[in-house]
């Protein structure tokens, strides 16, 4: 072997040798905890004050009205809030919906825990919707057979919550089974299909509501709940909703 092959193989050792045949990263985690005592950055918050500002002023600038203090709470099968909520819902997305399809809305259904506050009584503002529906739910509307309202209805016997309801009557007997299920009167024809108002939470089998993925057809109305609220309460003075007889259950 001539001296360069010599030289170029020991070249190539002493390459190879001064690698490490694994790289190896150490990551380390800290939590950082956001309150009170992390200090603010004058220039960032000199920037964003005025924004802040503006967002608050628009937040609580005066709406409406509320008579009283309602939560969801108040009630067993039906509560004022949610009442008030399912009735909302339909005003607000029905012609929308008609608009779009020529159909109008039958029913609302929504969930209990999607109310998240109460309404004070005193001065309704746009913060009054935030807080009542902080998430990002939007309306949609269910084509849903007979047969899955059916278990629609089952479902809210079986559960006896007070979650949402509109232009849905439904009777229970002492033992909790349905006597009666009707919409203006009209009981229920489960050979019909009908269009159900309710969010892209539960369409999706969200709160355990698997019947509304017997879904004919889903149609998405781009409208958030938070909008529809506001929208109502941007137009009505006073609100005064109240417990009624929409879900109920007989004693005798």
């Amino acid at each position: 072997m001539n001296f360069k092959n010599i030289f170029l193989l020991l070249g190539l050792f002493l390459s190879m040798s001064c690698k490490s045949p694994t790289d190896v990263f150490k990551i380390e985690g800290q939590n950082v905890n956001i309150n009170d005592s992390l200090q603010s950055q004058a220039n960032i918050e000199s920037f964003i004050k005025p924004y802040r500002e503006n967002i608050n002023k628009d937040l609580d600038s005066i709406l409406g009205y509320s008579v009283d203090t309602y939560s969801k709470s108040d009630g067993d099968l039906n509560t004022a809030i949610g009442n008030l909520m399912a009735d909302v819902i339909y005003e607000e997305a029905d012609p929308v919906f008609f608009k779009r399809t020529g159909s109008h809305i039958d029913f609302v259904l929504m969930n209990h825990g999607g109310i998240r506050s109460i309404i004070s009584k005193g001065p309704i503002s746009k913060r009054t919707a935030f807080e009542l529906m902080p998430f990002e739910n939007s309306i949609v509307v269910s084509k849903l057979p007979g047969a899955n309202v059916k278990e629609l209805l089952e479902y809210l016997a079986k559960a006896k919550r007070a979650h949402p309801i509109s232009k849905l009557k439904i009777v229970l007997n002492k033992d909790g089974q349905i006597i009666k299920s009707s919409l203006n009167q009209i009981p229920i024809d489960f050979i019909k299909t009908y269009y159900v108002a309710t969010n892209d939470y539960l369409i999706n089998g969200g709160d355990g509501m698997d019947f509304f993925k017997g879904s004919e057809e889903v149609i998405v109305l781009d409208y958030k709940i938070r909008n529809a609220l506001i929208d109502y309460f941007m137009k009505t003075d006073t609100i005064n909703p109240v417990i009624d007889d929409r879900f109920i259950q007989l004693n005798d």
